[in-house]
C-alpha cells in the first residue's frame, strides 16, 4: 500500500472508503458481507493474539477468552458507523493509536481479500491500493457524513424504498434505530439527537435528494 501523503492524526475522526479494483464487486453475497463485518470487529484492537481466520477455527470457549483479551487491550480504531456496498466500502472511523487506521485496513482488507480469493479462485488484489480518508473538522461534518455513510444502500438503489434501509443487514443504521440497541459504537451520533426517531427523519429527510444527486452525477460522467 503506498505511503499516505498526509498523516492520520490520532484522535481525529475520518471518513473512510474504497472500492474494488475495476468497480469490480467485492461483496457477492450474505456470508461476504458477513465476514467482512466480523473482520471489522475483530481487527478494530490492536495486537491480536492470532490471524482472524485461525481464530474461526478455535472452539467456542477459546474465542470468547480471545474477545474478552481483546477488549481490555489498546484498541487501533473505533468504528462511528459503517455500510459496506457490493462494490465499496464506507467507514467513519476515530484513529484511537498511531498508524491505526492504516493498520486497520491493511488487516481489514488483506484478511478479506484471501478469504475471498481462496472462496473464488483468483489471485491479486481486490480492493484499489490506497483507501481514501476524509477527515471530520465540525460536528455538522459528522452528523452530514454518517446520513450520507446510512443513506448509501437507497442511493445506489441497493434498496428500493427508504424504509428497507431499516433493515439492510451490512450497515450500522438498522443499530442506531434499534429501540432495544444501547451499543456504545453509536453513541456518538446519537447523542446529538433527541431520539432514535429523530435521527431516523434526518437520515430520510435527505434521502430523495441524495439518490437525485448521485442520479445526476451518473449522467455527468456517461
Amino acid at each position: 500500500m503506498p505511503g499516505r501523503i498526509l498523516p492520520l492524526v490520532t484522535g481525529q475522526i475520518y471518513h473512510v472508503f474504497n472500492r474494488g479494483i475495476d468497480r469490480r464487486v467485492t461483496f457477492s453475497g450474505a456470508k461476504e458481507f458477513q465476514r467482512a463485518v466480523q473482520i471489522c470487529d475483530f481487527y478494530s484492537h490492536a495486537r491480536p493474539p492470532v490471524k482472524f481466520s485461525r481464530y474461526l477455527s478455535l472452539g467456542q470457549e477459546k474465542q470468547n477468552e480471545i474477545i474478552s483479551m481483546l477488549r481490555t487491550k489498546e484498541t487501533l480504531v473505533s468504528i462511528i458507523c459503517y455500510c459496506l456496498m457490493p462494490n465499496h466500502f464506507h467507514l467513519l472511523l476515530k484513529q484511537e493509536s498511531e498508524n491505526g487506521i492504516s493498520k486497520f485496513l491493511s488487516n481489514l482488507q488483506n484478511s478479506y481479500t484471501k478469504f475471498y480469493n481462496t472462496k473464488h479462485n483468483r489471485n491479486g488484489p481486490l480492493f484499489m491500493d490506497q483507501f481514501k480518508a476524509v477527515i471530520i473538522e465540525t460536528e455538522e461534518q459528522l452528523i452530514h457524513v454518517a446520513r450520507y455513510i446510512h443513506l448509501n444502500p437507497f442511493t445506489g438503489y441497493v434498496v428500493k424504498k427508504l424504509t428497507d434501509l431499516e433493515s439492510y443487514p451490512w450497515s450500522s443504521l438498522p443499530t442506531c434505530l434499534d429501540p432495544n440497541s444501547s451499543a456504545t459504537k453509536n453513541n456518538l451520533i446519537m447523542s446529538y439527537f433527541s431520539s432514535k426517531l429523530s435521527y431516523k427523519e434526518f437520515v430520510f429527510n435527505q434521502g430523495d435528494y441524495q439518490r437525485k444527486l448521485k442520479r445526476i452525477e451518473h449522467l455527468a460522467l456517461e
